[in-house]
């Protein structure tokens, strides 16, 4: 099995460089066979070129803005609408950005290439202010990160457990 493990976010935008953060602590960890870990940044064309691989999960680490208390772990499964049932107006949007810095339009195009894997894990980070400027994460985004880390190590061994039977 293939996972890929990609740490987004701006570096420059101080708790927006979570998932770069998670991406680099792992890098220097050592992974499972078929783990691979990429940082894109906020180069959303950077992870559909890795994507193009070929990947059985995908497990993207950013921060994501639900209201929480700073520093919380969310782990989310998200729903990736198909571009190929959207509208021309819609699609045409939805390519218009080449950097597509989101990682849902990144996920979005890549599916509709037909890149994306089934399997994709959202491992998100509530920011305390993901467009301040700076390059230090906020303390409690900070010490999220070990939590991010846990939680990403937990899935891969979940995902390359073998299959009872097989």
């Amino acid at each position: 099995m293939k996972v890929l493990v990609a740490g987004v976010g701006n570096t420059l935008r101080s708790d927006d460089g979570f998932g770069v953060a998670v991406a680099r602590r792992l890098e220097v960890m050592s992974l499972p066979e078929g783990v691979r870990v990429v940082e894109t940044g906020i180069s959303g064309m950077t992870l559909v070129q890795e994507l193009m691989d070929g990947y059985d999960a995908l497990i993207v680490m950013d921060t994501v803005d639900r209201g929480r208390p700073p520093g919380t772990i969310m782990l989310i499964e998200p729903d990736i609408p198909d571009a190929r049932k959207m509208s021309h107006d819609q699609q045409h949007e939805l390519i218009a950005d080449t950097h597509l810095a989101t990682p849902s339009r990144v996920m979005m195009m890549a599916k509709a290439m037909g890149a994306l894997p089934d399997r994709v894990l959202l491992i998100g980070c509530q920011p305390v202010d993901a467009e301040a400027l700076g390059m230090d994460l906020s303390p409690e985004v900070a010490a999220a990160v070990d939590v991010a880390v846990v939680e990403v190590e937990r899935h891969l061994e979940q995902l390359l457990a073998p299959v009872p039977g097989s």
